[in-house]
């Protein structure tokens, strides 16, 4: 995140996994999962995916996360891909490659 947000993140944003709320390391931890499978049952060739679509997917996966934690989540928690930000869209595409290389 701090590669790409412009300025200093909030720090909610850069939080220690210990002081990020429970919530959210359960959301976490399910995104990662999810980027896990997605890579194991396509025979590891979602690594040809471009950028853009390794950063869609997990933006996707996190809005329904934010769909399972929140009733009424801000419309700014759930934006589509085209309306995050850049410093967004390359975060979660950073996230696709750091779960990618794990694996």
């Amino acid at each position: 995140m701090k590669q790409h947000y412009p300025g200093e993140p909030k720090s909610s944003y850069i939080a220690p996994w210990e002081e990020t709320p429970e919530w959210e390391r359960e959301a976490a931890a399910a995104v990662c999962g999810q980027i896990r499978d997605f890579i194991e049952v396509s025979g590891g060739h979602a690594t040809k995916l471009s950028r853009d679509q390794k950063g869609r997917f997990v933006a996707t996966c996190w809005i329904a996360q934010i769909h399972k934690h929140f009733e009424n989540p801000k419309p700014g928690y759930v934006a589509d891909w085209d309306d995050l930000p850049e410093w967004q869209r390359e975060t979660d595409a950073d996230i696709f490659e750091a779960v990618e290389r794990s694996v």
